[in-house]
């Protein structure tokens, strides 16, 4: 049975530095580039899905004020307003109802 080989202190300590060096990417750093790819594209999604539902509103708005007639002109106009507002709370009151936390 050959003997192994003595390393000086040097070597091992070297050697030592390397490898938690290494251990220490692998477990934080290799992790942390994958949670910011996925935070990445969720902030993305969001921002893109708080656009559209602006243009919405916007459009639901514009549709009432065109497509009424003269149903919601003169004293009426400020109608429209609150509608889109109510329609925008309830979906913020909804959105906020689905934030939990997980038992």
């Amino acid at each position: 049975m050959p003997e192994p080989e003595s390393k000086s202190m040097p070597e091992v300590a070297t050697e030592l530095w390397g490898l938690t060096k290494d251990y220490a990417r692998q477990e934080t750093v290799d992790p942390l580039k994958g949670v910011g790819r996925y935070l990445g594209y969720g902030a993305l999604g969001a921002l893109l899905l708080g656009v559209g539902v602006i243009l919405l509103m916007l459009a639901g708005l514009r549709a009432l004020q065109t497509q009424t007639g003269d149903t919601l002109d003169g004293t009426l106009s400020w109608l429209p307003y609150l509608i889109v507002l109510v329609v925008a709370s309830a979906l913020v009151g909804w959105a906020l109802s689905r934030i939990s936390k997980k038992k």
